[in-house]
């Protein structure tokens, strides 16, 4: 998958719109992909470049460095639409680590949490705070469960357990399997046979 989540800080870029959909986020015609690498250059390609291919100078995801905005501030309603792995992919390519929203859609946080990209759900006040200090980096402290901001006091967030530990140990759910497969060879080696009706 990724490297482990434990924590990160960043400062934040905040894409305040609401309803940014998976379309917006990766355009269709980008899907043909089952790999992971290079999507992040398509990430929000259509705000990003004109149609002959130069780039939107006004754009903001062209104007940041990746490296230091890993935390994606965005408005309510985010990545709604189709489902599709390739949201999160291109999230992560570019850069993100994570994304803060107010509300986040199901299918995409199901697909975020998979692939190691950390959702987070926040009211409409924290988001409002984070909004109005987007030079002041951000902390997400996924082991405590809590957003941190200078002196402010520290933002508790949920994250849905076993997925939780997934991000901390940097692995997927196959992955997860994976590290287990002596005590599941154990238990089948050990288990009573089932008996013939």
């Amino acid at each position: 998958m990724s490297e482990a989540f434990r924590t990160l800080t960043s400062k934040t870029l905040t894409l305040s719109q609401a309803n940014i959909d998976t379309d917006q986020i990766i355009p269709a015609r980008f899907l043909t992909t089952t790999s992971r690498e290079g999507l992040g250059a398509h990430a929000f390609h259509d705000w990003r470049y004109e149609a002959d291919g130069s780039a939107k100078p006004e754009a903001a995801l062209n104007r940041i460095d990746p490296s230091e905005q890993r935390i994606l501030l965005a408005g309510p309603n985010f990545a709604c639409g189709s489902s599709r792995e390739h949201a999160p992919w291109a999230l992560l390519d570019y850069g993100f680590r994570a994304v803060i929203s107010t509300e986040i859609a199901d299918i995409f946080t199901s697909n975020a949490l998979k692939n190691g990209l950390l959702p987070i759900v926040v009211d409409q006040a924290v988001w409002d705070d984070l909004a109005a200090h987007p030079e002041q980096p951000v902390t997400i402290d996924l082991e405590a469960g809590e957003i941190r901001r200078g002196n402010v006091a520290p933002v508790p967030f949920k994250v849905e357990a076993f997925a939780r530990q997934c991000l901390l140990d940097g692995v997927d759910t196959l992955g997860w399997l994976q590290a287990r497969l002596p005590y599941i060879q154990t238990y089948e080696r050990f288990r009573e046979p089932e008996t013939a009706a």
